[in-house]
């Protein structure tokens, strides 16, 4: 059979209040299933309705694509994969409690165990709970399993098929064997650097059930999004988006399209629905504007936290009161969309360097900074090196730091100088080019950097030390000045850009770093701390006013240096 499971246009049918899931592809397995699971009550709603009777739509769509992809002459599911992303109190828990029951009801297995996976404690009670309270509402279904709440788990007593809600932070999934299984609150498992082996051992029995399939749920991270999550999250969106031809896989996300999301069209409460099918049932309206009137008042991140929640907006920097300044311009400056090294080079028509970090829990950070040929503007790429000892020293972050290096944007290096030494071939690269005006680096790292430097044939005199601390606050206020020049439209007759911009490539690693910059108040002077940052990591952002500290004296295009003595110079 030929099917499709893409959906390119998802937005316009969002908008209009169409469906975004396919019929099924087996119309008689589809009835069968919500024959079933419309009969299942809901107890914790007034008067303890059936799914039947207080469920929108979608709720019926989405149960008949999983279950109405089963051919049953085969015993083959033919869609194996499925994705809901959608938003906060659009029942989520309750009707993956609902599939789960309807699932054990229709297995014709023996001793066949459904799992339910959750991340805490807590989210593995919200899915087990309606699971239980479904069947002690029904008199029939009350006969037909045993509920045993202190371990979690729903027994069919004929047939002996099992639901077990395991909770990832309490209990194992080693040697799981089941044939259904359902992953709850999946952006929360983005944060755990053991999740894939988690996933692939929960998940192992399905390669001798060909009848079995795997859902995620999830709402949108509070957080950017990273590690496991971020990899389905995109995954889901190409395969609906056409881009991944992958007709086993069904992702149905309720999200507002881009351009819905760069005009901020999400804040108009007409615009609600788009992200909340249940809008009306268990979505308030109302609620949802009173509180949004609440937290756009709030500068601590908590806005930011609401509308991901509650509107399924990507959360894209981490936004605080204690925040950079800069960081509120960063997204709009990322005017040069996947800037390679070369690209700049080619750009520009002096290049300053700036170098930070470098420690066994550091990140070494790179930045090229450049002015662009015939304009004002500056334009800046840059790159960053791990050992593996960050990994163990800063778990909470591992996540991350894969993904940027699965993005080419992170190098991780097995012995330490390896990463200096692909700096010093970088600025190397530049000197050759005739572009290098500076290197710029905090002077306390310096040592290892300067012989990398000297071996690449760097000259010495071009290797600059940079004070640090309060002394870097005229370089961060400049980057912010510059930051902030993107909103202008001044262009040459050539069509350039002479504004006075400062542009990137739009780099995730930069905007993860510049989202982890916090200022602390140094007199009349500010200053940004790889201590107030926490475990996020800043040192790419410093090598930026490192190179930025060079670039704010002007150097020229062409000719001898500027400076006529050898040696490391402080600024």
């Amino acid at each position: 059979m030929a099917w499709t499971t893409a959906c390119p246009d998802w937005g316009d049918r969002l908008v209009r209040g169409d469906s975004i899931i396919p019929p099924p592809i087996f119309p008689d397995q589809a009835e069968q299933a919500l024959a079933i699971f419309k009969e299942l009550r809901v107890t914790d709603l007034p008067g303890k309705p059936t799914f039947g009777e207080c469920s929108e739509q979608w709720v019926f769509d989405f149960v008949a694509a999983i279950f109405g992809a089963y051919d049953e002459e085969s015993g083959k599911q033919l869609i194996r994969e499925f994705y809901l992303l959608i938003s906060k109190k659009n029942t989520k828990s309750t009707i993956a409690a609902g599939i789960m029951l309807t699932a054990v009801i229709l297995c014709w297995r023996e001793e066949e165990e459904h799992l339910i996976l959750a991340p805490t404690k807590e989210v593995a009670d919200n899915s087990f709970k309606p699971a239980a309270g479904m069947i002690r509402a029904d008199e029939e279904l009350a006969a037909l399993f045993h509920i045993q709440d202190h371990i979690r788990t729903i027994t069919h007593r004929v047939s002996r098929a099992s639901l077990k809600v395991v909770a990832a932070d309490t209990d194992t999934v080693s040697g799981k064997k089941s044939g259904r299984i359902l992953i709850d609150e999946h952006w929360l498992f983005g944060s755990r650097k053991d999740a894939e082996a988690m996933f692939m051992e929960a998940t192992g029995g399905q390669i001798s059930r060909d009848e079995g399939w795997v859902i995620y749920l999830t709402t949108q991270s509070d957080e950017p999004p990273a590690g496991v999550f971020l990899e389905k999250l995109r995954y889901f969106r190409d395969v609906r988006d056409g881009v991944i031809v992958d007709p086993k896989s069904l992702g149905v996300l309720y999200e507002f399209p881009p351009a819905m999301v760069k005009s901020k069209a999400y804040l108009d409460p007409a615009n609600y629905y788009i992200a909340n099918p249940n809008l009306g049932r268990s979505v308030s309206a109302e609620w949802l504007s009173d509180q949004l009137v609440k937290n756009r008042r709030l500068t601590d991140g908590s806005f930011n936290v609401f509308i991901a929640k509650h509107l399924n907006v990507e959360i894209g920097m981490n936004l605080r009161t204690d925040r950079w300044a800069g960081v509120d311009f960063w997204e709009a400056s990322a005017l040069v969309p996947g800037l390679t090294l070369q690209d700049l080079l080619e750009m520009c028509e002096v290049v300053d360097v700036g170098i930070d970090g470098g420690g066994l829990d550091d990140l070494l950070g790179l930045a090229v900074l450049g002015r662009q040929k015939g304009s004002r503007n500056w334009i800046v790429w840059t790159h960053a090196w791990a050992h593996p000892s960050v990994f163990e020293r800063r778990q909470e972050i591992a996540p991350a730091l894969r993904d940027f290096e699965k993005e080419g944007d992170l190098t991780v290096v097995e012995q330490i100088g390896d990463d200096v030494a692909d700096v010093a071939n970088i600025v190397a690269e530049i000197e050759r080019a005739g572009l290098l005006d500076k290197v710029g680096a905090d002077p306390a790292g310096i040592g290892g950097v300067l012989d990398a430097l000297a071996e690449a044939k760097v000259p010495e005199d071009k290797v600059i030390g940079i004070s640090q601390g309060w002394k870097l606050s005229g370089a961060i206020k400049t980057t912010e000045r510059r930051l902030a020049a993107a909103g202008g439209r001044k262009v040459d007759e050539n069509g350039i850009r002479v504004d006075g911009t400062l542009m990137h490539g739009g780099q995730r690693l930069m905007a993860w770093a510049v989202g982890n910059a916090r200022i602390v108040p140094v007199g009349n002077a500010v200053n940004i701390t790889k201590q107030a940052s926490g475990t996020g990591k800043i040192d790419p952002l410093m090598a930026i006013f490192d190179a930025v500290s060079l670039m704010a004296l002007n150097p020229p295009a062409q000719g001898p240096s500027v400076y006529e003595s050898r040696g490391i110079r402080f600024l």
